[in-house]
């Protein structure tokens, strides 16, 4: 992993490409390296294509930023609550969570859906987005690896928009390799079986590290089959930009 302006870089080998990739993302890049390419020629690489990497890149965010707007006639509802925003008398923005919903109070004399009110919506659901899914999150993925028969050495629970999950490993040299799975909390924001999906994927990476027909077969077998179509599912829900 690499932090540049384009945001985090991040590097999977690829035995069965012969070209050096680029996924962009909104909030960076996933570059897939044939076994014969070095990170130092991909860099290269993006540099020469900088130009139209963040194009893109803006516009994805764009595209995003529009997405995801916490409305009080349109409650937001996550895994475990749900967000209801209440127009009242009060001067400043109060968030109570209680019996399953999280209530957000906010001055009758704002515009709820401004991009500052909006930005102070998220930071305070992103609060509760991130202890619930540190509650849950590593307890289901510890139950899957049992089920399956995957093993990792630690979990993060993060704030990220570009992805709902990552898997690092240790460098090459090091036996056994250590590995370590990262998931968004936006995860809360589908259902519980695109969260499986996520999480299943992210396992299976510890046994095949990029998106081989291996990998595949792999997914096909703990998702009994139903992989496509919950990789086509979750394509359908989106991240906050705020």
């Amino acid at each position: 992993m690499i932090l540049s302006d384009l945001g985090e870089i991040t590097f999977l080998t690829n035995k069965n490409i012969k070209n050096i990739s680029v996924k962009i993302l909104p909030e960076g890049l996933q570059v897939n390296l044939p076994v014969n390419k070095t990170q130092k020629e991909a860099l290269e690489f993006i540099d020469r294509k900088r130009a139209v990497i963040f194009r893109r890149q803006e516009k994805l965010k764009q595209n995003i930023d529009s997405q995801l707007i916490v409305l009080p006639e349109k409650p937001l509802r996550t895994i475990t609550f749900e967000v209801q925003p209440i127009a009242s008398e009060r001067s400043d923005v109060f968030f109570l969570l209680k019996n399953k919903v999280l209530t957000i109070e906010f001055p009758k004399d704002k515009d709820c859906t401004s991009k500052e009110m909006q930005r102070i919506f998220w930071n305070g659901i992103n609060y509760f987005l991130r202890n619930e899914a540190k509650r849950i999150l590593p307890v289901r993925l510890k139950q899957l690896a049992d089920l399956y028969g995957f093993t990792y050495n630690r979990v993060t629970i993060k704030s990220t928009t570009g992805r709902w999950g990552s898997c690092a490993t240790s460098k090459k040299n090091i036996i056994p390799k250590k590995y370590s799975i990262n998931l968004s909390f936006y995860l809360l924001l589908t259902n519980a079986q695109l969260i499986d999906y996520v999480l299943l994927h992210e396992l299976c990476h510890t046994r095949e590290m990029n998106h081989s027909q291996h990998f595949w077969e792999l997914m096909e077998k703990v998702t009994k089959g139903a992989y496509k179509e919950l990789r086509t599912e979750l394509k359908s829900y989106k991240m906050p930009k705020f």
